[in-house]
Formats: C-alpha cells, structure tokens, sequence
C-alpha cells in the first residue's frame, strides 16, 4: 500500500549483541495484512510538500521522512517492537490522493494493533493521518504548532487539515476534539482565531507556554478523549533549535514544553498516533531539526 517499500536502516554499530541494538539494528519492514506484536510501532512516511506548495511556503518538507528515519537510526534500541511500512509519496500533485492513501495505511496499523507514528512532510499530513481514524469512537486532536491550520479554500493545503477535519466530523454529526498549544497571536488572523471559537477549540498561546502550563493543558485535554492523535508541526520550536521547517517561528515555544506535551500523552496510556510535521532538511543547520525531531518519537516511543 505504501508507494515507496521498507529499505533496510544503516547507522552506527558498536559490536554484535542485544546491548549494542541501535533503532536501525531492530527495525523491520511491515506491509498491511501482516500481524503485529504486542506494543509495536509502525512509523509510517509522507513524502510530501505539495499541500505547503499550495499554502505559498518553502517546500522540501517532501524530504523530511528520510532525514527523520536518519536521525532515528542510530540512538539507541527504544525497547519496543519497531517497525516501518514505507512512505506514501505525492511527487505528481495529487496531494487528496496521497492523503487517501496514507488514511487506508494508518487504518491498517490501526487495526493491526499498532502505534502509527507518521513522520511529514508538509501538515496536510494530518488530515490524511486523520482519515485513517475517522469514525473511531472517542477519538481527539492535539496538535503542537503555532498555527491553528485553520483556514477555509478551494482545495486542501498545510493551512486547512483542521477545518477539513472539523468539516467531516460535522457532516457526520459530530464535533472534532482539538485542542492546540503554542499558538502565535501574530501569526493568526481574526478570522482564525474567531474559527477557532466557533469550533470550540481548545488554545493555549505560545507566551502562555512553560513545561507546567503545556503539561497541565495536555493533561485536561486527554482526559475528556479515549485516544488521541498527537500532531507536532517543529514549527511551534524557536528557529533556533528548530531551523529546519517551512515556517521558522519568530518566538516559539520550549523544547520542555513540548517534552512535556508528549509526555502528559503518553503517561496516560492514551497515545493512539503520532505524528511529525514540516521537518524541511533543505533548510536545517547540522541535522539540528532532525534530531529534535527524533528525540520526540523516541520520548513518545521507548518502553
């Protein structure tokens, strides 16, 4: 189903044995209809930068999948099953069509009992991660980013996942769950934040956020959801630790606060996918982005 295959990892090796085992010594490949291990991890690429094309941004998020896998490899083993289906890839422009395809990979991992943990690409990443769970009972958005993706148009782009997921829980008669932290008031129209309003959303504002306040908001939010789809858009980090997305921020919140986001999530046992976006190697400065980036999967992962 994936459009590009497992490849097999190569990292650094300190010797032979369990004690050496490094990500890339203990991934394997997986492709939907295969079972899965208790407690597995299935990563699950998007190779896309069309919907950031679309919205007017630096593309290169296409390329983000493959640095994150690298960043990935060589710390050490997480403890757990891991494995890797590929990447869904959108090189022709067909952005709908690839977040359809990467929904029918996420619900194969789902209903194979594993963790999917998507790695962007552009945000549009989300609303096809969101495909993928669509119509589960008790399921919720909390998403790490400095803007609200809010925005209404004539066709999907990084800037409209949320709408587009609120308009779909809405023609089925529910409302979407979302809550964000990090948002940037100057980064954000009238229009978005009246948006957010009208769909209930719940926002805690970049100037807002400490590790106490970010870790408290995550925690009230997961207590009203059965699982929760955890999206980090690196663009809610300070250009400075996080140089290597779309859209630098201008102020940007802690790399704490969002440790301590992911952590409230994964503590309550309620972590049902996770997802990275907006990772542009094009722009990063020494892997700086990529290995923030990998140290949060392997916070949201290790056993």
């Amino acid at each position: 189903m994936a459009d590009r295959e497992f490849a097999p990892w190569s990292g650094r090796g300190d010797g032979p044995g369990p004690e050496h085992a490094r990500w890339h010594s203990v991934v394997r490949g997986w492709a939907p209809g295969e079972s899965l291990p208790e407690g597995a991890v299935v990563l699950v690429g998007f190779a896309s930068d069309e919907g950031v094309r679309r919205n007017g941004g630096r593309v290169g998020a296409a390329a983000g999948p493959a640095a994150l896998r690298q960043a990935l490899a060589s710390l050490s083993d997480p403890g757990c099953p891991v494995f890797d289906a590929g990447d869904v890839v959108v090189d022709d422009g067909d952005l709908e069509g690839g977040q359809a395809r990467l929904g029918l990979l996420v619900a194969a991992v789902l209903d194979a009992g594993g963790l999917p943990v998507v790695l962007g690409g552009g945000h549009a990443v989300a609303y096809g991660s969101y495909l993928g769970w669509a119509g589960r009972p008790g399921w919720g958005v909390l998403s790490v980013d400095a803007h609200f993706d809010l925005r209404v148009a004539d066709r999907a782009t990084s800037g409209t996942p949320f709408a587009q997921m609120a308009a779909d829980e809405a023609s089925a008669g529910r409302d979407l769950a979302y809550a964000v932290a990090g948002i940037s008031r100057a980064n954000n129209t009238r229009v978005l934040f009246d948006a957010a309003e009208r769909l209930g959303v719940e926002v805690l504002l970049d100037e807002d956020c400490t590790p106490a306040t970010a870790g408290a908001f995550a925690e009230e939010f997961v207590a009203r959801v059965d699982r929760v789809h955890l999206t980090i858009d690196l663009d809610a980090l300070p250009a400075s630790v996080a140089p290597g997305v779309s859209a630098p921020a201008g102020f940007g919140i802690s790399l704490d606060s969002v440790r301590a986001v992911v952590r409230a999530v994964v503590g309550s046992g309620r972590l049902g996918l996770l997802e990275v976006a907006e990772l542009n190697p094009s722009f990063d400065v020494d892997g700086r982005t990529a290995r923030t980036a990998a140290r949060l999967v392997d916070l949201a992962v290790r056993a």
